[in-house]
């Protein structure tokens, strides 16, 4: 920061925990018992993150199954019991400045303010992955981890016709809470087929929770009648007419091509961590604080994962604080048992619900949209790298101006990266990696700051009162 901006009242505390999901509230709360001081900042104006999205304006809630209930409930009264916790809700994280600084963006007030924590919780969460299709950026295509969270906040299903597409659990999720609020989808194209992936399935069996839980979104999408079209690859989706209609074409195990017209279409291709641009995790130093990712922003392994995972961060915070010299017994190498257990139930989860297609088909059309920021499309990218294979991920980024819009490579950087490494691979016959990070690099901060939130001048000290001296 310039030496003539205005000068912020720099605070100091044990841990500032930025996300207010379930990572972060489980993280808050375990290091708020060890007696350390903490921040808890959330860019929302409630808790709960997306997987317990609060409902708004007086909404009656979504109803959610009884596990997912009980968890949010112990989670909220953790952290309301945690000892002078300080929550600051409607506050963005901006970054950390290279003397050790963390910089957030006070809504309410409107100015940025400077925080000097000892250790840095990043617990932003996961963001849902969107394949690009033709006609994937047309009005009305959304997504289904949007449509969730929507009716989570409204209680109310979407208007319209839906059909979902893509591949994974949450489409299930999602349709059986259409369902149960008297509006199921017109159908689930799911690109795997998971009760074909019977060694998957067996495996889940010690995972009695989990089966439980799918086979209520199960039963209530049998009674209802929807259509679950496994194996089903989303071709393209076009307008229909003069209307609004939209019609999905899709493709089945066999090759045969059906088409279905509905209001909206909404894509979901998993999750993925939020890490987009958040600083690595780092050891402290006498400058820098200590800084840890957890839950679902360092591996999307869902809530009661991110819970455990939470919890036992700040255990480890604590024990760190505590000799800030040397490792604790309680930061060993080996994850918690329970974390274990969790990362081990997804990833059977994935391969049970792996598409059968790859992900980018040989024939998928030139005209694809790859960067809806910039209108970048799948052709694009194949004429760069025809004129010159050589290219790095940075030269293809300022050439083809990937990566280089508004989101700054946040939803299409790791798209372009995979399908470059495809390409790369068919025109060489040589797999040659790309990272989405060569896309996007580092940068802070992290969300675009208001100028006059920059250019507020910083609160007044408060002055002692002259009648108690």
């Amino acid at each position: 920061m310039r030496p003539d901006a205005p000068r912020r009242i720099e605070r100091a505390m044990d841990v500032l925990v930025v996300g207010g999901g379930p990572a972060g509230m489980a993280c808050a709360s375990a290091c708020a018992r060890q007696g350390l001081s903490v921040t808890l900042v959330d860019q929302r104006g409630s808790l709960g993150g997306a997987i317990f999205r609060q409902p708004v304006g007086g909404a009656a809630p979504v109803p959610q199954p009884a596990p997912a209930r009980a968890r949010w409930r112990r989670l909220l009264a953790d952290l309301t019991a945690a000892p002078g916790l300080d929550l600051r809700l409607e506050t963005l994280f901006l970054g950390l400045e290279a003397d050790g600084l963390a910089l957030i963006e006070d809504r309410n007030a409107g100015r940025v303010l400077s925080l000097r924590p000892r250790a840095l919780v990043l617990a932003t969460g996961a963001v849902e992955r969107v394949l690009p299709r033709p006609g994937w950026t047309l009005p009305g295509v959304v997504t289904a981890g949007g449509l969730q969270v929507m009716m989570k906040e409204t209680g109310r299903p979407p208007a319209g016709r839906v059909v979902l597409a893509g591949s994974g659990p949450l489409l299930l999720a999602v349709a059986a809470q259409m369902t149960g609020l008297g509006r199921p989808p017109l159908a689930i194209l799911e690109a795997g087929d998971p009760l074909r992936r019977w060694s998957a399935g067996l495996a889940l069996l010690s995972h009695p929770a989990l089966l439980r839980e799918a086979a209520g979104y199960l039963a209530t999408l049998a009674r209802a009648r929807v259509p679950w079209h496994r194996g089903a690859v989303l071709q393209r989706i076009a307008p229909e007419g003069e209307g609004e209609t939209l019609v999905a074409t899709w493709t089945d195990r066999r090759g045969a091509s059906h088409s279905i017209a509905a209001d909206r279409i909404a894509l979901h291709d998993g999750l993925a961590e939020n890490a987009f641009g958040l600083p690595e995790d780092a050891e402290a130093t006498p400058r820098r604080p200590l800084v840890l990712r957890i839950g679902d922003c360092r591996a999307a392994l869902g809530a009661p994962a991110a819970i455990a995972d939470g919890t036992a961060a700040g255990e480890r915070i604590a024990a760190r604080l505590a000799s800030p010299t040397g490792r604790q017994a309680a930061d060993a190498e080996t994850e918690p048992a329970a974390l274990a257990r969790h990362r081990a139930a997804q990833g059977r989860i994935a391969r049970a619900f792996a598409p059968l297609a790859p992900a980018f088909p040989a024939d998928i059309p030139d005209d694809t949209v790859l960067c809806r920021c910039e209108g970048r499309t799948v052709g694009d990218l194949k004429r760069l790298l025809a004129e010159d294979e050589g290219l790095s991920a940075r030269e293809l980024k300022l050439s083809g101006r990937f990566a280089m819009g508004a989101c700054q490579g946040r939803f299409c950087a790791a798209n372009t990266a995979a399908l470059t490494s495809s390409l790369t691979s068919s025109l060489t016959g040589t797999a040659t990696p790309f990272a989405p990070g060569a896309f996007t690099g580092q940068r802070w901060p992290i969300r675009p700051v208001p100028i006059a939130a920059l250019a507020a001048p910083a609160p007044a000290p408060s002055l002692p009162d002259e009648s108690q001296t």
